[in-house]
């Protein structure tokens, strides 16, 4: 049994954490929102989940290396200052950052990084996800995560070959461009679709969420793993052993 102790816990994806935690036989050793004491509640704990916002990751990285603890993160939106801090954090305990934390998903962005790596250049890669109208952010941390594994395989940088916001008369597609578009509207947990576009035929990988308690089901998991693993930054691919 683990003491888990959650960062965001009035949100969304804490209120799912903690029927999630208990569910899979560990302890919730407490939440905390914006304000709260964080390094007391990294102190009564054995890991850390992060789902609260950007501005306040800092503070709970530096909680977590106080406590010893490792933390993950699933917040979103982040930028590259804080994955900077993410990586220098890396240096001190075990650190578990992902757009996502679903099983589905994680196993949806292998077979990507796969298709991409095989199909050539002259395949174009379009990724296509929709949320809910509450979401703050676009292209979604998932979108971001399944355009990486795609920008990875292919040996090219995500955002120097990224193209979104299509408007207007924009000219013919960028070769070996990664697009990206981003739906809105209702109570919709998350679709992702990666589409590859090739000369006569396409591929379409996809995942849809039903309920948001497989994120949180999917983010316990990861937190248990991450108990006892060495300091350094890890990915929900580590957890499957992808």
């Amino acid at each position: 049994m683990a003491r888990i102790g959650i960062i965001g816990s009035a949100g969304r994806m804490g209120q799912a954490l903690q029927e999630a935690i208990p569910a899979a036989g560990h302890e919730l050793s407490g939440g905390v929102d914006k304000g709260g004491d964080v390094a007391g509640l990294a102190d009564a704990s054995d890991v850390l989940v992060d789902f609260s916002g950007p501005p306040a990751l800092k503070d709970n990285l530096h909680a977590a290396i106080g406590a010893g603890i490792p933390i993950l993160i699933g917040t979103t939106g982040l930028t590259e200052d804080l994955h900077t801090a993410i990586d220098n954090t890396a240096r001190a305990i075990p650190v578990l950052q992902t757009g996502n934390t679903s099983l589905g998903v994680t196993v949806l962005a292998h077979l990507v990084r796969e298709a991409a790596a095989r199909l050539g250049p002259d395949w174009d890669i379009e990724v296509l996800e929709m949320h809910h109208r509450m979401k703050v952010d676009a292209p979604s941390g998932t979108a971001l995560l399944l355009g990486e594994a795609a920008a990875e395989a292919r040996g090219i940088d995500l955002a120097a070959n990224s193209e979104s916001g299509r408007d207007g008369h924009t000219g013919k597609r960028a070769e070996g461009a990664i697009g990206f578009a981003a739906l809105r509207g209702g109570t919709v947990a998350g679709e992702h679709s990666v589409i590859f576009a090739g000369e006569q035929e396409r591929i379409t990988l996809s995942h849809s969420a039903e309920n948001r308690m497989i994120f949180a089901n999917g983010a316990v998991r990861g937190a248990e793993w991450l108990i006892g693993k060495a300091p350094g930054r890890y990915a929900m691919k580590d957890v499957l052993g992808l």
